[in-house]
């Protein structure tokens, strides 16, 4: 395979929002424009081997999902025959490395660099019920918590990622459980149209400490939600009073494109300030090498290279390790 059908891969979506009214519908127009630059215009280096990866994946019939456990698993009720496992494993591997996860597909675990199911278990107590409700996914990466949102009985779930491996992997998934109400777009939290007021819930999940201007990103995010909606917010923080905020002076734990990293009070101000309602943290948690390590699957360095190894509570360069909290807010 060398050319992605991208209209057919998006033609629910594309109907869905032609027939909304307003700013959805806009949208709708907007984004064949984003995604034929993206994908016809400008495409990937990597496009070939990732689409011959996707269509290695063999044709399996009868396949069920189960996305309420820790790995996003795939089950088939025929199973599959040595030749198809050998194939599948390949074509996975094809679409190394994964970063986000884990996954299950028919028996082959993917250990991801990343234990996204911890974060799960850590967020999904706090939040209003998912059922039926349409929510966005920014910085989704693979989109593993847009698919447990589904298994929480979500109705509609687009996940945001400019990283085109990272839809590919999304698509590894969804090629076998059909037409579910879950997609992946390909583009940046900018390229959304303003005020989209689309949203029931909206997860900002390891993003604002990538952005140049955090209140811009509490805004946009305030943006996509409709009256009432709930943002849930993730993103690393430091001690420090109301006010304190780190800048790193280069590199954060090698990471080039960090920018702020707020004390928990601070947070809350800028949450404030960017007029959303009842905010509060549920979560902060430290993470470990446990939750962020290399993997068979993501061969490259992580989180224990970007430690001081003389003391692991350090980054590198010195700062203070990684410590991420957790934060639900209303769109009043």
């Amino acid at each position: 395979m060398t050319h992605f059908d991208w209209q057919t891969c998006y033609q629910r979506l594309f109907e869905e929002l032609t027939a909304s009214n307003g700013p959805q519908a806009r949208w709708a127009e907007q984004l064949r424009k984003q995604l034929t630059l993206r994908f016809e215009e400008r495409p990937h280096g990597d496009m070939v081997r990732w689409l011959n990866a996707l269509d290695g994946l063999p044709e399996l019939p009868e396949v069920n999902g189960n996305l309420t456990c820790p790995a996003v698993t795939l089950e088939s009720r025929t199973p599959l025959s040595s030749a198809q496992q050998e194939q599948l494993e390949a074509s996975l591997k094809g679409l190394m490395p994964w970063r986000k996860g884990p996954f299950d597909f028919f028996g082959i675990h993917i250990d991801t660099e990343w234990r996204s199911d911890w974060k799960w278990d850590r967020v999904s107590p706090y939040l209003s019920d998912l059922s039926g409700r349409r929510i966005l996914d920014v910085g989704c990466g693979s989109g593993y918590h847009c698919w447990r949102m589904l298994g929480e009985g979500a109705g509609r779930v687009i996940g945001i990622d400019p990283g085109l491996l990272f839809l590919f992997q999304f698509l590894s998934v969804k090629r076998y459980l059909g037409h579910v109400p879950v997609d992946l777009l390909p583009i940046r939290m900018e390229d959304l149209p303003e005020n989209l007021q689309a949203f029931d819930t909206t997860f900002s999940m390891g993003v604002l400490y990538h952005r140049r201007s955090p209140l811009d990103h509490l805004l946009e995010l305030k943006g996509t939600l409709r009256k009432g909606g709930e943002l849930v917010l993730e993103t690393l923080v430091v001690d420090g009073p109301e006010g304190y905020s780190l800048m790193p002076e280069d590199r954060y734990g090698q990471m080039r494109n960090v920018w702020f990293l707020p004390s928990c009070d601070t947070l809350l101000r800028w949450l404030d300030r960017t007029g959303f309602e009842n905010a509060r943290v549920v979560d902060v948690t430290e993470t470990t090498t446990e939750e962020q390590r290399s993997t068979d699957w993501m061969r490259f360095n992580s989180l224990k290279d970007f430690l001081d190894p003389e003391d692991p509570t350090r980054t590198i360069e010195g700062y203070p390790g990684p410590k991420r909290a957790t934060v639900i807010a209303e769109k009043p």
